[in-house]
């Protein structure tokens, strides 16, 4: 059987870990790239064990250029085969209006959700020129198809994801590299827990009172579009709750 690699970035909860483990099922080998060294060694010790492949993990900021040029580069040779690069690393940092916000959060998101995206993707998009195949899945958000009340600079970030992305596609056309992206809406990970700092009990009211995406169903939507046959390429794809139409259009049922 030839041998599958694939990278996923923010790897250690949520959206990552869920497809860490549908990718490790499909028998891939992985390399697991996150922060928190602890989460990540957890994970990739229970993937190992339970699918008998290989991990290979990288503690990393994305939003760190030297770090992710040298650690990426240090890989050997048959690890950077990589078929499918999953480019999820990505936050929300505060929900305020434009005049009241704050610039530590504005650069923390611009440079992960959109400079570490691009960093990790230089790296990764020239292995795959080498090799002449591969699919690059990036991970968007509702924020990237609309805007709402104090969204601002998420929104803008997610909207660059999504041209990005767009650009990408063409730019690695004459490569066979397929570009995809995948734009969740309301989806219950650590995401709104990093939005408000910590405030768990905020964090939960925003998901109260309908069925929410889990981040099974994302990474089972990134494997169907990674197992489309060789000559389809899903570009662009929202999932959204049923019970959600638009970015804040949400019925919910109310005890």
């Amino acid at each position: 059987m030839m041998r599958k690699i694939a990278l996923i970035t923010g790897a250690s909860s949520g959206i990552g870990e869920a497809c860490a483990e549908n990718f490790a099922a499909a028998n891939y080998d992985l390399i697991l790239v996150a922060r928190r060294a602890d989460k990540l060694s957890h994970i990739s010790d229970s993937l190992k064990q339970k699918y008998g492949i290989e991990v290979k993990q990288i503690v990393l900021d994305v939003s760190d250029k030297k770090a992710v040029k040298k650690l990426f580069n240090e890989l050997s040779s048959d690890w950077k085969k990589v078929d499918v690069l999953v480019n999820n690393a990505g936050l929300s940092a505060g929900l305020e209006p434009i005049n009241e916000g704050d610039t530590d959060d504005w650069d923390r998101m611009i440079d992960t959700n959109v400079k570490g995206l691009l960093y990790v993707t230089k790296e990764v998009s020239n292995w795959m020129v080498d090799c002449q195949s591969g699919h690059i899945i990036n991970i968007g958000s509702i924020a990237a198809k609309e805007v709402y009340a104090n969204g601002n600079v998420y929104c803008a970030t997610k909207h660059a994801v999504d041209a990005l992305n767009k650009s990408m596609r063409i730019d690695l056309l004459p490569h066979n590299i397929k570009v995809s992206a995948v734009h969740p809406g309301m989806v219950e990970t650590e995401f709104s827990i990093v939005r408000f700092k910590g405030d768990e009990k905020r964090a939960q009211q925003v998901y109260q009172g309908f069925d929410n995406l889990i981040a099974k169903d994302i990474a089972d939507a990134i494997s169907y579009i990674v197992n489309c046959p060789k000559h389809v390429n899903i570009s662009d794809m929202v999932i959204m709750p049923t019970a959600q139409a638009s970015a804040t259009i949400v019925k919910r049922i109310i005890n």
